[in-house]
């Protein structure tokens, strides 16, 4: 059976990298498009490396049609997301990828975004996208809210450890790397390559990055009791990838056998053996995530780092791995595409 699928927010990076995994998915086809500004164009205009694929034109989303539509993935920015997707016809599965669900509370929502939001009674039918951990819910689930792509790469590198109880909840520190294409694709005066090209620096700081929301919601919940984690994200001058290095007490060989058996038999999520290290090219451009633990001189200390595409399984390979459950579809199905090395 093939799933019709459209793209709400194509011109995007986000949006591209889902046409370009959809593109050799077995039982998906790209049957509609949208974007704004670029409404009217064809995407090998707008992306020419998609110039080999037969694409719908660009269209504004009123100008789209939902009848025959199977499942539609919501790239759009955040804070609009909400409206859109109140529109779009009940029997139409949905995949958003912006920030809109992704909170439970409408009003953490709002503490963290600056705006009521404006759609608290869809928001109750969200499922939040982290496969892994949330994948029975997401197979019966309307709409699944992905997850933001640090904070993916964070709760990866610690949900076990917590629902675990085998580190002190009050002693985590993330220092977090990203690569720019997270910022997204509008033109900012800190992406352009003489500002962001020989250069590193936070963002974010002092507990402001709204991905913070995201890490007191899912670890609290692991936890049982509030859990608030040090969080310090940083732009490096790379376009993809995400490394995630946390520092937390508790003893190194209890937290790598946990790792290791929590996500024993995961398609996507590979743990290192003990005291290797991964690196952001060893995943570029895959649905995979690397975790490595090694054991710190001072005694029951580890540092956890953990890998991953912010495109890919940070985004767009997350949301198409969370549509193909909610199709009835093989979790792994088009997804199984190896890493761009070099």
């Amino acid at each position: 059976m093939t799933h019709s699928v459209a793209i709400l927010g194509a011109s995007g990076y986000t949006g591209a990298e889902l046409v370009r995994l959809i593109a050799t998915h077995p039982t998906m086809e790209v049957r509609a498009l949208s974007a704004d500004r670029k409404a009217g164009m064809e995407m090998a205009e707008v992306f020419p490396h998609l110039r080999h694929l037969d694409l719908p034109t660009l269209r504004k989303i009123d100008d789209l049609t939902f009848d025959e539509i199977d499942i539609v993935f919501c790239a759009l920015p955040h804070a609009t997301s909400q409206a859109v997707i109140s529109q779009l016809p009940s029997g139409v599965k949905i995949v958003d990828l912006s920030a809109d669900f992704r909170l439970r509370d409408p009003a953490v929502y709002e503490k963290w975004y600056g705006k009521p939001h404006s759609a608290p009674e869809l928001q109750k039918q969200a499922v939040y996208g982290l496969t892994e951990f949330y994948r029975e819910a997401i197979r019966n689930a309307r709409l699944v809210a992905g997850t933001g792509c640090n904070a993916a790469t964070g709760l990866f590198s610690l949900l076990p450890l917590v629902r675990a109880g085998v580190i002190d909840l009050d002693e985590i520190i993330m220092d977090l790397k990203c690569g720019a294409s997270g910022a997204g694709r509008a033109l900012k005066e800190n992406l352009l390559h003489a500002e962001l090209s020989e250069n590193w620096h936070p963002y974010a700081v002092g507990g402001m990055h709204r991905h913070l929301g995201e890490f007191d919601q899912e670890f609290s919940l692991a936890a049982g009791r509030p859990v608030e984690v040090q969080f310090t994200p940083h732009l490096m001058p790379a376009n993809r990838g995400i490394l995630a290095t946390t520092y937390v007490r508790g003893e190194a060989a209890e937290v790598h056998a946990t790792m290791a058996a929590a996500y024993a038999g995961e398609p996507f999520i590979e743990v290192l053996p003990m005291g290797q290290v991964p690196a952001v090219k060893h995943v570029r451009g895959s649905n995979f995530v690397h975790i490595g633990v090694v054991k710190e001189r001072a005694a029951g200390r580890a540092t956890i780092y953990a890998v991953l595409d912010n495109l890919t399984k940070g985004s767009s390979g997350q949301a198409i791995q969370n549509a193909n459950l909610m199709l009835g579809e093989a979790e792994a199905s088009g997804l199984m595409l190896a890493p761009v090395y070099p």
